[in-house]
């Protein structure tokens, strides 16, 4: 036993005094952040992920600068607080910074190896995927062709939401939800699918965002994560069989509508299904899995959660819900060629996206090779990361940063959310690795937003404030639910 201790002993100062020495040679090229202990780094100096980690970086952000590191793993983690460095990086640097990291444990199984658009390395897979999603889901005729999808998608959640309010207040984010993904998963699969099957697809997909959190601790301890936590990683496994059994029927039923020239929609698993990587090979169908799992979550759960915001907030607001609701008559109601006559509609998702973006950090970057960003060495391998909710509200950009104004975005005060010219607001990432669904998800905010208001008037409960707490799932949601009462317009159809 005493042979063991000493063993162990020796090996931690000799991890110790490595880490020490490393630590002694870069010390003077990172960017400066605080004193880090060997082997656990800065982790007590956070109470946990995600949300709980803005206040810790806000505070050491006005100690240390716009760019600082913390270790939280085997790696430096980089994170960039302010506008102007971020267009240094992700778009006067753009290609540099286009990067991922090597994939945590957990997420290396849910991306097949990183073999999706989100998680692929900056090269040749991830243009391909990538390049495939755009030029055959998301290019404008094939967007148009899922019309009927919607107006069934929207009309469905009308419906619910009609047969709820008749028993007093509603609670909607479940059946915003189940709207939101039902359209994702008709323009996944190329058909319109009952509610059996949309649960049970949506249940599978459901159980990772819920869960994916706790799965972080395997970025953090990779090698023996798996040991310690055993039952933790076998759930990992145990959610992705969850989703193989949900969703590969609906591949391969798409392609057995293939196979018989059956007419429908193109949907994306049939251009998956088509599609030929670098390699020369056809993608396999845990990587199929992958990628529509992406493609749901990506647009269903982004979507429904920023939805629920905007009506949060035209709730919270009713003068601006009501000056919503004048233009939706002025123009005749809603459809998708009206939406671009409708300024104020489109303001008002704006102003969500800017002060409750779907994540409050982009998902991490990376650097080709070591690069300098305002005088510091970010090497390569280290996560980068940047504070998106922190640059939606900066005070230098925006005028009373905290409040629902979607005014600012009107007579001149139009954004570019791609961030080209200059960061203002970054929901949707910015440069190369910038959303592709950006276009789309703006199109479905304001198609949904604008029936909902034309539907219906929203009003809070007697007694009950709007609460715009906020909590982190797999994006950062309501604390607690949209619970409101939900009049039938006297021109509703219904």
């Amino acid at each position: 036993m005493a042979e063991a201790w000493i063993t162990f002993l020796s090996l931690f100062f000799c991890v110790a005094l490595a880490f020490v020495f490393f630590k002694s040679k870069t010390k003077k090229t990172l960017p400066p952040g605080p004193p880090s202990l060997p082997i656990i780094g800065n982790l007590l100096l956070l109470r946990g992920l995600g949300i709980d980690l803005e206040p810790t970086l806000s505070k050491l952000h006005k100690k240390y600068g716009p760019v600082l590191t913390l270790r939280l793993g085997r790696r430096p983690s980089i994170f960039v607080t302010t506008r102007a460095v971020a267009h240094r990086a992700l778009v006067q640097q753009g290609a540099a910074f286009a990067d991922r990291p090597p994939a945590a444990p957990a997420s290396a199984v849910f991306s097949s190896r990183q073999h999706n658009i989100s998680s692929a390395p900056y090269g040749p897979i991830w243009r391909v995927l990538r390049r495939n999603l755009i030029s055959e889901t998301l290019a404008p005729a094939r967007v148009k062709a899922f019309t009927p999808a919607r107006q069934w998608a929207v009309q469905t959640l009308i419906d619910a939401l009609h047969e709820r309010a008749l028993e007093g207040p509603v609670c909607v984010i479940e059946a915003m939800r189940f709207a939101v993904f039902s359209l994702l998963l008709s323009m996944c699969f190329g058909e319109r699918f009952g509610d059996e099957v949309v649960k049970k697809a949506e249940t599978a997909q459901r159980r990772l965002l819920l869960n994916f959190s706790k799965f972080t601790i395997f970025a953090l301890f990779p090698r023996i994560g798996k040991f310690i936590f055993r039952k933790r990683w076998q759930e990992v496994h145990d959610i992705k069989h969850q989703q193989e059994a949900a969703l590969l029927p609906l591949i391969h039923a798409a392609a057995e509508r293939r196979r018989k020239g059956q007419t429908g929609f193109f949907s994306y698993a049939d251009s998956l299904a088509l599609l030929e990587l670098p390699d020369c090979r056809k993608l396999s169908d845990e990587e199929m899995v992958s990628l529509c799992s992406e493609f749901l979550n990506g647009g269903s759960d982004t979507t429904s959660t920023t939805l629920q915001w905007v009506m949060a907030n035209l709730v919270k607001h009713p003068h601006v819900q009501a000056k919503l609701y004048k233009e939706i008559e002025q123009e005749g109601g809603v459809d998708e060629e009206k939406l671009q006559k409708m300024p104020y509609l489109k303001a008002v998702v704006t102003e969500a996206l800017r002060l409750h973006p779907p994540g409050h950090f982009v998902l991490p970057h990376t650097v080709t090779e070591d690069s300098t960003l305002d005088g510091f060495v970010i090497p390569k391998g280290a996560s980068v990361n940047f504070m998106v909710r922190e640059m939606g509200v900066d005070p230098e950009a925006w005028e009373e940063p905290l409040e629902f104004r979607p005014e600012r975005f009107l007579g001149g005060g139009e954004v570019d959310l791609t961030g080209s010219k200059e960061i203002r607001m970054m929901p949707f990432g910015v440069g190369r690795r910038i959303c592709p669904g950006m276009g789309l998800a703006m199109m479905h905010l304001q198609y949904f937003v604008g029936h909902l208001v034309k539907e219906f008037e929203w009003k809070r409960v007697e007694g009950e404030e709007v609460d715009l707490s906020e909590k982190v799932e797999f994006t950062v949601v309501m604390k607690n639910p949209l619970r409101v009462l939900l009049i039938p317009r006297a021109c509703s159809e219904n």
